[in-house]
């Protein structure tokens, strides 16, 4: 595994360990395809750090960000690289019709319950001819879970659990996306899967002494990014990055184990538990 990717999001996500784990997967995965140029829409943009990691893979380009979060929209607008940060819902973003060249929307879209609307508003918002890229959670994440440490504990009820802690809504499959996306003039040209079983259960063991453990700190009534405001870790991790030296120690342990071909190569997976999809929306260009 590139020990510098993966420090990166170590350094900009101290807090989230699994969290950065996961990234540095995905963005590989996206960078290693890379973006078009033109005005692009940064569909869910959080705090703006991990699309600064991406554009530094793949080059600046010139973005509009919108999220639902106002604590996260007021972090991503000190990024130079967004000329707009909306506080918007994914199905009603001001900005007019046809206006973007492309979309990418990273992890953002399995936290959207009723997501046909939100499809529809990246037909609308793209030109003909404009390309979109969502990275998204697919059927395989559940099944390449190793479940709870509990013996003879329910495995359906420990994934309803991460469910409500992930706020997980949907895990579409290649062929559940064409239907969707073909019904707002959008045309899925590629589904390719990452994140591979040992992937996925290295995620799964960090995040139960991350994540995991703050949900149940909060009796599983706060999701851990409340927590983290209340503790003070999200802003602290909003305002500065792990020390390098730290950092460095936090990624080899995060890390062991996996090869360098492990995020040079993020599709090597049989049974995916994430999938990246691309297309365009049909029309004249």
């Amino acid at each position: 595994m590139p020990q510098n990717l993966l420090k990166r999001f170590v350094q900009a996500y101290p807090a989230q360990p699994a969290t950065a784990f996961w990234r540095a997967f995905e963005i590989q995965a996206l960078a290693s395809i890379g973006l078009p140029s033109g005005r692009g829409l940064d569909l869910g943009c959080g705090d703006g750090k991990l699309t600064s990691i991406l554009l530094s893979l793949t080059g600046e380009r010139s973005l509009v960000g919108v999220d639902l979060d106002p604590l996260e929209t007021e972090a991503a607008a000190r990024f130079p690289f967004y000329q707009a940060v909306h506080t918007a819902p994914g199905d009603a973003i001001p900005e007019p019709d046809a206006s973007f060249d492309f979309v990418i929307s990273n992890s953002v879209l399995e936290h959207i319950p009723n997501l046909e609307p939100v499809i529809a508003e990246v037909g609308r918002l793209l030109k003909p001819g404009g390309q979109f890229f969502f990275t998204v959670p697919a059927p395989d994440f559940k099944r390449n879970l190793a479940g709870s440490l509990i013996p003879f504990s329910s495995r359906q009820d420990y994934l309803e659990r991460l469910d409500r802690r992930l706020a997980h809504f949907n895990y579409l499959s290649a062929d559940d996306w064409r239907a969707m996306c073909g019904r707002h003039d959008l045309s899925v040209e590629g589904c390719a899967g990452y994140l591979g079983l040992a992937e996925t259960r290295r995620w799964e063991t960090l995040s139960r002494m991350t994540g995991g453990l703050l949900y149940a700190l909060g009796g599983g009534s706060l999701r851990p990014i409340e927590i983290q405001r209340r503790l003070g870790l999200r802003q602290a991790q909003n305002s500065a990055g792990l020390p390098g030296p730290i950092a460095s120690m936090v990624t080899a342990i995060v890390g062991a184990g996996f090869p360098p071909e492990s995020i040079d190569d993020p599709w090597r997976s049989d049974s995916p538990s994430c999938l990246l999809v691309s297309g365009r929306r049909t029309g004249a260009e």
